[in-house]
């Protein structure tokens, strides 16, 4: 079985036990859990059912040790200004920070 869930503005495909890095959003101090609710497709098992846009009454639970365990640094990009004829080049980097996550429950 497997589902695939919207989490800020990206879509995802996961099943039971996927680790994924979402968008980090605001958690509590104490929080392990976290419930993803905008659920666009589960299927995988012979009845396929599709959200208009999402489906009601099914979330996805997922599981991370801590809340600052579980924020992990992505790859750095560099970003680069450049102005021709003019001697000016400026370079910046920029590490997007993601919540690691493990899929426990697919429910709906």
């Amino acid at each position: 079985m497997y589902a695939i869930i919207e989490q800020g503005s990206k879509q995802y495909k996961v099943s039971e036990g996927d680790r994924i890095e979402i968008e980090l959003t605001d958690l509590a101090p104490e929080a392990t859990t976290i419930e993803l609710d905008k659920v666009l497709f589960i299927g995988g098992d012979g009845n396929n059912r599709i959200g208009k846009p999402y489906l009601e009454g099914a979330k996805v639970i997922g599981s991370f040790p801590s809340a600052e365990k579980a924020v992990v640094k992505g790859q750095k990009l560099y970003v680069t200004s450049f102005r021709r004829r003019k001697n000016s080049q400026r370079r910046i980097g920029h590490r997007q920070k993601h919540l690691q996550i493990t899929i426990d429950k697919i429910e709906g």
